[in-house]
């Protein structure tokens, strides 16, 4: 009688596991066929707007004169500042918890306080920049402001994944070039950062990635719906894709969908194009370290 019980526990647990890998299956490809569908729905309406004057002109009254030229290089400079300004704040915090930092009361304050900084919605890091940047500061509704502004909400994810890159590095590595006379900055520097660089390159670009196609913060600190002109230095006014796009939607006319759908499509292929770098720069130093 025990075997029998036995046997139908373990046939219940087959039973159990392998509906729940079926159940794993269907909600993937639940998923893929929601995500293709939104992706031919926006290529079909938006694939015939592309041309060379959609990426040179800039924004218009008109659907057959809008374009994006204006938005993508507002989007181009406020990753570009973005990026100067978390990346080296962001590892070098990163260096500091994990490098430096004896384990205590103040190590944990700061660690509960990043992760915690990681999960804020967007929009909070948008009032905080236009309370700070905007008016505290009176930077205004510049690019620089907007850069700061993502800066901060991107920052706590650089600093988690440039942790989790720097862990991921043996301690065997810290200990031999210690052991041969190195101080702990040149074991950092020569040994630690360059075994780490994949990881943290990969989480920087992916978290730039989500910068780029934010629009609430950007909206709170000023960014501008209509903006002729594309920002020459830090200090200009600008627009960004994701804005552009908002904006083209809300226009009662018919055709300005379809250009919206044009701009979603330029936003995709930028996001692929950072992706694909962050695949290729993990690729490409993964292959030169071995440990």
């Amino acid at each position: 009688m025990s075997e029998q019980s036995a046997v139908r526990r373990q046939r219940r647990k087959r039973l159990a596991a392998r509906s729940f890998e079926w159940l794993c299956l269907t909600a993937t490809f639940l998923c893929i066929i929601v995500l293709a569908a939104l992706l031919s729905g926006i290529i079909y309406r938006g694939a015939g707007w592309l041309s060379i004057e959609f990426l040179t002109n800039g924004p218009s009254r008109f659907p057959d004169q809008s374009g994006v030229k204006a938005a993508l290089i507002g989007s181009v400079w406020l990753i570009g500042l973005t990026a100067l300004i978390s990346v080296p704040l962001g590892t070098g915090a990163a260096i500091y918890l994990e490098e430096y930092a004896r384990p205590g009361i103040l190590r944990q304050f700061i660690q509960t306080n990043v992760s915690n900084l990681a999960g804020v919605p967007s929009i909070v890091y948008g009032i905080l920049g236009l309370g700070l940047f905007v008016r505290t500061l009176a930077i205004g509704d510049t690019v620089l402001a907007g850069a700061l502004t993502m800066s901060l909400l991107i920052l706590p994810v650089v600093i988690v994944a440039a942790q989790e890159a720097l862990r991921a590095v043996p301690d065997s590595i810290r200990h031999a070039s210690l052991a041969l006379g190195a101080t702990r900055w040149q074991t950092i520097q020569h040994q630690v950062l360059p075994a780490a660089l994949p990881g943290i390159s990969t989480g920087t670009i992916l978290a730039l990635s989500r910068a780029l196609g934010e629009a609430a913060p950007l909206i709170a600190v000023g960014a501008l719906a209509f903006v002729s002109r594309y920002p020459l230095g830090p200090m200009d006014k600008y627009t960004v894709l994701p804005i552009q796009i908002f904006n083209w939607t809300g226009k009662p006319q018919h055709d300005f969908q379809n250009v919206a759908a044009a701009g979603i499509i330029v936003l995709l292929g930028v996001l692929l194009c950072m992706n694909a770098l962050a695949v290729f720069i993990r690729y490409r130093y993964g292959k030169q370290i071995r440990w």
